[in-house]
């Protein structure tokens, strides 16, 4: 006859450590490679940004009031839309801040306050500005 074997109390204890560990020292090294890839989607989308924008002063000569006005516009030269869709949210889920005239003499400034959502901060939180 054959006696069915499986894994011990003990043994089990022992895997489930194990793996513990391993979490432990993988997942701050995941987490930290996720917020460099926030980062890097908040400064592409404000990209892409950058590209309407421009597009949208070379046929209207006038950079637009708000980021919404590269998805509709009422003026006669207008040849929009300058963005497939919608302005989407930055990576953390806060709306991107746009100013025309932009800060230090440039023609508009577009950033992202990142996780916190408020101007400022520091490490992951600071700011990401594009022009």
């Amino acid at each position: 006859m054959y006696k069915n074997r499986g894994f011990t109390m003990i043994e089990l204890l022992i895997v489930i450590v194990i793996l513990g560990l391993l979490t432990s020292l993988v997942a701050p090294k995941f987490f930290d490679k996720l917020g460099t890839a926030e980062r890097k989607v908040a400064a592409a989308q404000m990209s892409a940004f950058e590209t309407a924008l421009d597009t949208y002063r070379l046929d209207l000569g006038k950079y637009p009031a708000k980021l919404e006005d590269l998805r509709a516009g009422t003026e006669a030269r207008w040849d929009g839309p300058y963005l497939p869709k919608d302005v989407p949210l930055d990576p953390w889920g806060n709306s991107y801040v746009y100013k025309n005239p932009g800060e230090n003499g440039q023609p508009y400034s577009i950033m992202s306050y990142a996780a916190d959502g408020k101007q400022g901060g520091e490490g992951a939180d600071s700011d990401i500005i594009h022009k």
